[in-house]
């Protein structure tokens, strides 16, 4: 019973499969997957039953599974290309970013302290000229001279790329 079975229909699912997925090996599987789903379920089926029409709808019910896991994969492979492309750039800029503003902090925190102090008013806090001269009793000539000297004291330790991103 089996054996006649499978070589009454084999060929003849497997030539309907491949025209689907033309992929020998899949078309196969399919195959093979629909006559052991017979087989498993054979005491479950209708008496009424056409064999025929119950393995092709097992074998098209396969291949629309087929067609519908491709492109599920298809856009899972696409999704993690487009991550790893992005990614792997974010995480080197990432890096790099944070590798540069820890050598933009040491050389600041090299700077003289009242010079520091100046530079750090001016460019972290925002403060005008006037503002930090007022903060510090000093006239606001001194604050311009010591912003100009901190900067030119960067702009050599730093070079003038990394100097002109940060400042």
């Amino acid at each position: 019973m089996v054996e006649e079975i499978y070589r009454r229909y084999y060929g003849l699912l497997y030539n309907h499969v491949y025209r689907r997925l033309p992929d020998r090996e899949e078309a196969r599987d399919i195959v093979q997957e629909a006559l052991v789903t017979l087989w498993n379920k054979r005491h479950q089926l209708a008496e009424d039953t056409t064999l025929s029409s119950y393995l092709y709808t097992l074998v098209r019910n396969r291949v629309l599974n087929s067609y519908r896991n491709q492109k599920v994969r298809t856009a899972y492979l696409a999704s993690l290309q487009t991550f790893m492309d992005r990614g792997g750039n974010i995480t080197d800029e990432k890096i790099r970013e944070k590798e540069l503003i820890e050598l933009v902090e040491k050389e600041v925190a090299a700077l003289p302290p009242q010079m520091r102090l100046i530079f750090e008013m001016s460019r972290n806090l925002e403060m005008t000229h006037q503002q930090i001269a007022d903060e510090l009793n000093i006239s606001p000539h001194t604050v311009r001279t010591q912003v100009r000297s901190a900067l030119r004291i960067l702009r050599a330790k730093l070079g003038a790329n990394i100097f002109s991103i940060f400042f």
